[in-house]
C-alpha cells in the first residue's frame, strides 16, 4: 500500500439529519448532513413524506396542472370545430344530397 495518498480515516464521524437526528460512523470526512435518516425515512416510519430539496415537486404539480388546462383547451377547441362541422352540414348540402335531390326531381 502507498503511503500519503489515501484520505484520513475518521472513526467518529459525526452524521447530523435534517429531522435533527444525530449518529456516529466511520468515514473520511468529519461532519455528514443528510436530508434523510432511519428516523424519517418513509420506508422505516411508515409515513408519506415528499422531500423536496430543489424544489422539484412543485415544479412538476405545475407542469401537471399546465398541461391539465391545456387538455381542457384542446378538448373545448374540437367540440368547437366538430359543432362548426355539424353546423355546416345542416346550412349547406353536400354535393351527395345535391345528386340526390336531382333525381327526385326529374323521376317524379
Amino acid at each position: 500500500m502507498k503511503t500519503n495518498i489515501h484520505p484520513d480515516w475518521y472513526p467518529e464521524a459525526k452524521v447530523t439529519c435534517a429531522c435533527g437526528n444525530t449518529f456516529t460512523t466511520g468515514s473520511t470526512i468529519p461532519e455528514i448532513r443528510a436530508d434523510i435518516c432511519s428516523n424519517c425515512h418513509p420506508l422505516f416510519t411508515g409515513q408519506a413524506k415528499l422531500v423536496d430539496t430543489l424544489g422539484q415537486v412543485e415544479r412538476f404539480q405545475k407542469r401537471t396542472e399546465v398541461s391539465r388546462q391545456k387538455q381542457t383547451q384542446r378538448q373545448e377547441i374540437i367540440s368547437r370545430r366538430t359543432a362548426k362541422v355539424e353546423r355546416r352540414k345542416t346550412e349547406r348540402p353536400t354535393l351527395k344530397d345535391l345528386l340526390m335531390q336531382a333525381r327526385k326531381q326529374s323521376a317524379s
